[in-house]
């Protein structure tokens, strides 16, 4: 079911509003529809990776109540990181 959203902005900012999408062979209603469903896909993105993050975190706590998980010193996890981005980085010269 499609539903309808209403506005206000001042005649001047329509009219150049207007102008700018029929210069385009569009209407200000279709620019305006378009700016929505591109807001609504960014939000149903957001969402969907949150859900992920969330999925995430939870299965790290899991590992760490189940006592599965090994704990890094922060030089030894940085040194291992540098290594990482080098090997990334000398795929790209390849």
């Amino acid at each position: 079911m499609d539903t309808r959203i209403q506005f206000r902005v001042d005649e001047e900012t329509k009219r150049l509003a207007q102008q700018m999408t029929e210069s385009r062979g569009r209407t200000l209603s279709d620019a305006c529809r378009e700016l929505t469903e591109q807001l609504a896909e960014q939000q149903r993105k957001k969402l969907s990776h949150d859900v992920w993050l969330t999925e995430q975190v939870n299965l790290a706590f899991e590992k760490f109540d189940s006592g599965k998980t090994a704990f890094v010193e922060h030089q030894t996890a940085k040194s291992r990181m540098e290594e990482r981005k080098a090997n990334i980085r000398n795929r790209g010269k390849q």
